[in-house]
């Protein structure tokens, strides 16, 4: 069921898992070289890291830490070695957090995500992620460079002058975002051009729903959405299965409690967090900011890695009540403090016209008391008080908020 690139993706989970944490303490020592991951990493010791518990107790690095430490420490924050010119490409993501791109020929690891649609040797890849600034493009290019595709590198916009290449070059697939695609599609029907050499697509950046997925397949183009970040390239990627997007190889993912660095329960809502074994370029639990799930067992294409749901909305929650903050960060700090709480939720709304929180918490059997201690750790941790509901295991909804405010805007 689909063309797998390599043996890596067939081979036994516990031989997976075997070669990452096995090669793991290497990257974490690479890693205690540069000056940030010392300042980050102080005290730990690589050769004990070598399974996923040691692991979680590793500290996070956030995504959205990444911005400051670069403009206190330019470029690149002293998180990578070297100096830009050692780099192929220099780039930069919205944030701004700056983007080095490695001489290695596949450095966003994006061929196997390719590969697992089919494309291969004379395929011809019309490539419209953005080629200006930021890395999306030159992610693909390299990848389907590797497979052996030509690469036409059209970028976004300009929409008449991809039909004309189209009609021209009869590139077998689509890479970009898919609302482009539907824009290409429309507009090609509507002239009456001939597109129909477009036989695959691959999908990011952006949402995917059922309703446009159905109508790219009517259209006769098998796409797949693959999920990615400027920093830790591709991290998952879909296949002929359909069922879920398999985790790329050579990397750890961890899905975090959003606000701590403790791992969820498979099946649980929570932040991805991404570990690149590449001691040139290493990232150690880099939450990224959006929210997964994982899935049970393994993809019926006979791929054995781990699945994940796809992208279920961002971590990166936090509200103003009466004027202060409130991070999800308090809300696990909360929680520590009182181990017979499970799931936890701040719910901020309006009572008239005063913003209002309650403290909503998940608790098997809550002994005396248990109500009025929390409320003193809320009022204690958030610096606001609030009111205190516990309610039974499986009441919150299992979809990563930790933070929930329903006022309306405005």
């Amino acid at each position: 069921m689909g063309k797998h690139y390599d043996r890596l993706e067939t081979r036994p989970h516990a031989r997976r898992e075997a070669d990452l944490f096995g090669r793991l303490p290497q990257v974490i020592a690479a890693a205690q070289r540069l000056p940030a991951w010392r300042k980050h990493l102080r005290g730990i010791d690589p050769k004990a890291v070598t399974d996923r518990a040691a692991l979680s107790r590793l500290p996070v690095l956030r995504k959205s830490d990444l911005p400051t430490a670069q403009r206190a420490k330019p470029p690149f924050g002293g998180f990578l070695p070297g100096r830009p010119s050692d780099y192929r490409r220099l780039m930069m993501s919205p944030g701004p957090i700056f983007e080095p791109e490695s001489h290695d020929d596949d450095p966003w690891r994006v061929a196997r995500a390719l590969a697992a649609t089919g494309a291969g040797w004379r395929d011809i890849v019309l490539n419209t992620f953005s080629y200006h600034l930021t890395p999306g493009a030159w992610c693909f290019d390299a990848g389907a460079r590797v497979l052996g595709c030509a690469v036409i590198p059209a970028g976004p916009g300009n929409s008449d002058a991809q039909l004309d290449l189209i009609e021209a070059y009869r590139p077998t697939l689509y890479a970009g975002v898919p609302d482009f695609l539907k824009i290409l599609l429309d507009l090609g029907a509507a002239r009456g051009r001939d597109l129909s050499s477009l036989k695959r697509a691959v999908v990011s950046g952006a949402a995917f729903p059922p309703s446009l997925q159905a109508e790219v397949r009517a259209r006769g183009i098998d796409a797949y959405q693959c999920y990615a970040t400027a920093e830790c390239g591709i991290i998952a990627y879909e296949t002929p299965a359909r069922e879920g997007l398999v985790l790329n190889e050579d990397i750890i993912v961890e899905i975090l409690r959003p606000g701590t660095g403790q791992p969820v329960a498979e099946g649980e809502v929570g932040e991805i967090a991404v570990t690149i074994l590449d001691p040139k370029k290493p990232l150690i639990r880099f939450a990224v900011g959006d929210l997964t799930a994982a899935l049970p067992g393994p993809s019926p294409c006979g791929r054995t890695n781990q699945r994940i749901r796809g992208w279920l909305g961002r971590a990166d929650q936090s509200a103003k009540v009466k004027g202060m903050f409130v991070r999800p960060e308090q809300v696990a700090a909360v929680a520590a403090r009182h181990p017979e709480l499970d799931r936890c939720r701040l719910v901020v709304s309006r009572a008239g016209e005063t913003d209002a929180m309650s403290f909503r918490a998940e608790a098997a059997a809550p002994s005396g008391g248990l109500a009025e201690a929390v409320k003193a750790s809320v009022r204690d941790v958030f610096k606001l008080s609030g009111t205190v509901e516990l309610v039974a295991r499986g009441t919150l909804p299992n979809d990563g908020k930790v933070i929930d405010d329903t006022r309306a805007p405005g």
